[in-house]
């Protein structure tokens, strides 16, 4: 009789032992182990309504305590804002990808805890997108639309600070942000692309004009020549100068072309 009352003790003591071990839980580097329940107050005194750990362990006390994880997989979202006004009443279109994350940090991570816990990555994704839409349509209407377009550092900062602080609060950090090619219905941003076209080739036949050599002692029928060549070089770059923005490459090209010829003839004379 007796070695059987051994064996039941032993049985139940290894029972114990495993069910102890397993109620033992080790967090992963790329998880955040969340233990909700009976988990104690906070320096406040107050009920605390989890408690969060992340690259650690925590034993889960039996009946009273409960986990779950949460992943840290970063979270890629495409937010193609179309129509978004800015300061100067002109329409835009910024698409864009965010990519978040839910943060470790011990204020933040708590927020996750209690706000996304059980949540699927698509209802993530959709919570974090609608944050991020508001505040990019609160930041362009603040700035002009050459501010979004040429200083893009500044506009990524106002929108990473604007943002991040934003996701912070349901428990998510901003990783990265990415602006894509920014694009206007009324044209505004394609006249500014032709006009600096314009002005580059008008600066470039300037430069050509002063580097063309000259002859020193030109006899007249060779001056002449040259004094016509030089003013159909000058009036195609005037031409070039006064054409508007959408006809200044084609002016800005034939008058290139004649200011070539023009410096080729004159070489040749001077030697």
């Amino acid at each position: 009789m007796e070695p059987v009352i051994i064996c039941v003790i032993v049985v139940v003591l290894f029972a114990a032992i495993m069910a102890i071990l397993s109620r033992y839980r080790k967090c992963p580097s790329d998880k955040v182990l969340v233990i909700y329940g009976k988990v104690g107050t906070d320096k406040n005194g107050q009920a605390r309504s989890a408690r969060c750990i992340h690259g650690g362990a925590a034993f889960i006390v039996p009946i009273i305590q409960s986990y779950e994880y949460m992943d840290l997989t970063p979270i890629s979202i495409n937010v193609d804002l179309k129509n978004a006004l800015s300061r100067q009443n002109i329409r835009i279109d910024v698409p864009s990808r965010f990519t978040v994350g839910i943060s470790t940090e011990p204020g933040v991570m708590q927020n996750a805890a209690e706000r996304l816990l059980g949540l699927k990555l698509m209802e993530i994704q959709e919570l974090a997108k609608d944050i991020i839409f508001g505040q990019l349509r609160l930041i362009i209407a603040t700035m002009d639309i050459d501010e979004v377009n040429l200083d893009r550092d500044k506009f990524l900062l106002a929108v990473s600070n604007n943002v991040e602080i934003e996701l912070k609060k349901i428990g998510l950090k901003l990783i990265n942000v990415n602006v894509t090619d920014i694009t206007d219905e009324s044209g505004y941003l394609e006249a500014l692309g032709k006009e600096a076209a314009a002005k580059a080739i008008n600066d470039a036949v300037a430069n050509l004009v002063k580097k063309a050599p000259a002859s020193s002692q030109p006899d007249s029928v060779s001056s002449s020549a040259s004094d016509s060549k030089s003013d159909s070089s000058s009036k195609a770059a005037s031409n070039a100068s006064n054409t508007n923005p959408s006809t200044g490459v084609a002016g800005g090209a034939f008058a290139l072309a004649l200011l070539s010829g023009a410096a080729v003839v004159m070489a040749k004379k001077k030697k």
